[in-house]
């Protein structure tokens, strides 16, 4: 008996059988680039193989080195790389998955000046206007397609995912907006749908039938002039005539101002256009984006939107997602929560992907939690996200843990990123720990706020007492209308219509869209916001925003000048601006704070003396670190170890906190 019938079973393919519903989807890491990497991405794909990962898509390779996403990338060229992938392809063999290497021909989107694309105009999220591609050089591409899916036959791939949405050049050929051509690959959308056709039938024939031939199919392109439905059903049907295996679901090119997987994107957003599709075809197909957690997958499948569903980043967050899933450990997932801040944000900043929550994940062969020989008696002050982490995985090691918290309930500051609409997501992280820590033995001590005299007994101490808000010296900082962020969105203090934000990095953000929505947004409502539709309607799924109702009138504002907003995540900074735009809040840089009175609040901006008739003023301007404890336990015959926003009161870092307490972890 299982929880999740639907999820846990096994899927005939014909000539192979997947033995569960689960596709972890195509993540580059930054491991595929260089061959002397590969043993260490064999790792990280054997660990999501033994943690019972039915079927893995690799990272983008290259089918021609004119469609490297970066210079010297990845690429499936020649039989020396299919080679040097039998490390990746035998690790995973080795726990009994399946693996399929990703095709992907970056076209526009190359990050290199010797980039091609089926016609000329640069992308807006790169510096390269592309060549056109010559009729024949697109032809010779379509060929490169089914070579490189070849060469992956012969590397022990037990398939091919061609890459064939999110903008990339298959994208591009589709889509009017960004072809332009006039010869056989172009003019009409059966012309531009010749390109991926050819690609397949190619493909197929070249690999035989006893190899999956896996096709990304963008499903809503989410931008102007795009595909209709009825040109994607029409591909879809064709891919399907000419031997595609499965189809996975797509959402959004890279440039659409839409977001797809961020974490104020609701969970399984998008599931209903996989369910669209699938009643058009008759090969399976994977719904994708935001589908974290196992009763979410069963939901889908079980409804009929879907065959199978695609987790990249969940997979990421924890490799033995299935496992636990399957076994009853449902509470002991760690649910990825979508803040792109180590994965996403790390890849578009050329870095290593990893996880902000399971910073092991592709560092496999190097951050190694193995279980300790000298058992310690270890005390960990502070359960925020760098003491529970620390906490958590050296009572997994076999050591005596004791967590001290001064707080009535653990978390820190993730209690507060929690009540953040959009964010809802982190009470998963809250829960996990919880539950870590009672499975785990760990003593916990809330409502207790240690004392030096309570440490002394112990072999380690880690002091992750986190931060406070820091309060600046403005002239009437201390009337009644001024609040630290602590004190609304932690404590639920009374806050007025009229609101001024005193800082405008992450946390001002926060504090702005707390002030501004209710938390919970259906996805129904969260589409009309984003300008969302049925591709059945507009072309590319694409329409107006509607404006959402907010709460307050609300200025975030910082002592900067310039825009806003712009220390924020790569890949989602973007996001929170656009939210706050459209909530109609007024965004001031380069302010100097005169006083706070009755009035309200006094500010000079470029010389210009200004006051904003507020009736709150909420403090975001900073953190200081907590670490009273250190001085104390100094000359006492204990090991001292400071953590986390203890150690450094930068903008709240999570990523770093818990990579921190898991490497000292890893040492103690």
């Amino acid at each position: 008996m299982t929880a999740y019938p639907t999820l846990l079973s096994p899927l005939d393919l014909g000539h192979t059988v997947l033995r569960n519903r689960v596709v972890m989807g195509s993540m580059h890491t930054k491991l595929e680039d260089r061959t002397r990497d590969l043993p260490k991405l064999a790792a990280f794909f054997a660990e999501r193989a033994e943690g019972g990962t039915a079927l893995i898509v690799t990272g983008g390779y290259a089918p021609t080195w004119r469609g490297w996403l970066l210079p010297f990338g990845s690429q499936m060229t020649t039989t020396r790389q299919a080679r040097a992938h039998r490390v990746v392809t035998d690790a995973v063999h080795g726990h009994d998955g399946k693996i399929l290497l990703q095709v992907l021909h970056a076209g526009r989107y190359a990050y290199h000046p010797f980039s091609a694309a089926a016609s000329r105009g640069k992308s807006p999220i790169t510096p390269f206007k592309p060549r056109a591609m010559s009729t024949r050089e697109v032809d010779r591409t379509a060929t490169a397609f089914a070579r490189a899916a070849a060469l992956a036959k012969r590397a022990g791939y037990d398939g091919v995912e061609i890459m064939g949405s999110e903008g990339y050049l298959i994208n591009q050929f589709l889509a009017a907006r960004t072809n332009a051509r006039t010869d056989a690959w172009g003019g009409s959308a059966a012309k531009r749908m010749r390109f991926p056709l050819e690609i397949v039938k190619r493909t197929r024939d070249l690999v035989g039938d006893d190899f999956i031939v896996q096709y990304r199919i963008s499903l809503l392109d989410l931008v102007d002039d795009a595909q209709s439905w009825q040109e994607t059903v029409e591909l879809a049907r064709g891919l399907q005539e000419r031997g595609v295996s499965i189809l996975n679901t797509g959402i959004g090119w890279h440039e659409a101002r839409v977001p797809t997987i961020v974490t104020s994107v609701p969970p399984a957003a998008f599931a209903w256009v996989t369910g669209k599709l699938r009643h058009e075809v008759d090969v399976p197909v994977i719904a994708s984006n935001r589908i974290n957690r196992p009763e979410i997958a069963e939901q889908i499948l079980a409804s009929g939107d879907a065959d199978l569903v695609s987790m990249a980043r969940p997979l990421l967050a924890d490799a033995e997602f299935v496992n636990k899933a399957a076994s009853g450990r449902d509470r002991e997932i760690i649910t990825c929560i979508a803040c792109n801040q180590a994965c996403l944000d790390h890849t578009f900043s050329n870095k290593r992907a990893t996880c902000m929550l399971n910073p092991r994940a592709g560092y496999e062969t190097e951050l190694v939690l193995l279980p300790t020989r000298t058992r310690k008696k270890i005390a960990v002050v502070g359960a925020g996200p760098a003491g529970l982490a620390a906490a958590v995985e050296l009572a997994g090691r076999g050591h005596g843990v004791e967590l001290f918290e001064a707080a009535d309930r653990i978390g820190g500051q993730f209690k507060l990123a929690a009540r953040i609409p959009g964010k809802e997501d982190f009470a998963h992280t809250l829960a996990y720990y919880e539950h870590m820590v009672a499975t785990r033995g760990i003593t916990l001590h809330l409502n207790r706020r240690a004392t030096a005299e309570d440490l002394t007994d112990f072999d380690e101490v880690i002091i992750a007492t986190g931060v406070t808000p820091r309060v600046p010296a403005i002239p009437g900082i201390d009337h009644p209308k001024v609040l630290t962020y602590q004190q609304v969105v932690g404590e639920g203090a009374a806050v007025g219509d009229r609101v001024a934000v005193i800082g405008a990095g992450g946390i001002g953000f926060d504090v702005a869209e707390f002030l501004l929505h209710e938390p919970g947004e259906s996805a129904e409502h969260w589409m009309q916001r984003w300008g969302v539709t049925d591709p059945d309607q507009q072309r590319g799924g694409l329409t107006t925003k509607t404006k959402a109702p907010v709460r307050r009138e609300v200025h975030l504002l910082q002592r900067k000048t310039g825009a806003l907003g712009k220390g924020l995540g790569k890949t989602s900074g973007w996001v929170h601006r656009a939210t706050l735009k459209d909530s109609g809040v007024t965004m001031i840089g380069g302010v100097e704070y005169v006083r706070i009175d009755d009035e309200g609040l006094h500010i000079t901006v470029q010389t210009e003396a200004r006051v904003l008739a507020v009736d709150t003023v909420v403090v975001c301007a900073g953190q200081e670190s907590v670490r009273d404890l250190v001085v104390p336990l100094t000359g006492k015959n204990v090991s001292v170890h400071v953590i986390g926003g203890a150690d450094v009161a930068a903008e709240l870092d999570a990523k770093r906190a818990i990579k921190q307490a898991t490497e000292l972890a890893a040492r103690l």
